[in-house]
């Protein structure tokens, strides 16, 4: 059988990657979150003093790129693949709240993009691969197979947001999330390179009342259909 490559876009903690981890594990395929990449690339800036305020320093930032190189691998543990970051496991610290407050500036960068649009492609260019972000249906992967996009209301979001973190011993505050949420809804789709858009040709699910479960079943569905 043809392995595909499956595009999974939509708004930020809806529950995409959990989705497309599921599915690549039932499938057999490799997953590739490509919102750690841009956790990440923030994390390193963090880090390095890259930021004033919640400034980005761009052209300091465009110099070190070359120091960045992001990987994922396989946890036998949780059956998932954890982020790192040269070399260094980070699942953890790209999901807290700071890393979160300040990805989107960094994600609007276009160099920043064109950095990780092209590590995504090459990770993906033998197909079966599922990925999943805010371009790829539009911009990583325009001729996949399969593309979903996927919302839910912004009040669900930062709901679970707000659980996932209290469930990790996270700090976490859930009106602080909220306005996060609606706030990097904004600057998604509304910044210059890449917006975050429905893709013509993607089918739309809104998983605000839809159990992980429910999710789960729906997307392989969809995905036998495209094999069948």
């Amino acid at each position: 059988m043809k392995k595909i490559t499956i595009a999974i876009d939509g708004h930020s903690s809806c529950g995409k990657s959990t989705m497309a981890k599921d599915l690549a594990r039932e499938v057999g395929y490799v997953y590739v979150d490509t919102g750690a990449m841009y956790r990440s690339v923030t994390l390193f800036a963090l880090r390095n003093g890259l930021f004033e305020g919640d400034t980005i320093c761009e052209e300091a930032l465009r110099r070190r790129m070359p120091e960045i190189n992001i990987s994922f691998r396989y946890n036998p543990e949780t059956g998932r693949p954890d982020t790192y970051l040269n070399g260094e496991l980070v699942e953890q610290e790209i999901r807290s709240m700071e890393v979160s407050s300040h990805v989107s500036p960094i994600a609007t960068l276009a160099f920043v993009r064109e950095a990780m649009v092209a590590q995504q492609q090459q990770m993906g260019r033998e197909g079966g691969v599922v990925m999943d972000g805010r371009d790829i249906g539009t911009v990583v992967f325009p001729h996949a197979e399969l593309k979903v996009f996927v919302t839910a209301s912004p009040e669900v979001r930062a709901r679970r947001r707000y659980d996932e973190l209290q469930a990790k011993g996270m700090p976490a505050d859930y009106n602080d999330i909220l306005k996060n949420v609606q706030e990097r809804d904004y600057i998604d789709s509304h910044r210059e390179v890449s917006p975050l858009r429905q893709a013509d040709d993607a089918l739309l699910l809104d998983n605000s009342h839809m159990t992980i479960a429910e999710q789960k079943q729906w997307l392989l569905e969809r995905f036998r259909e495209k094999c069948s």
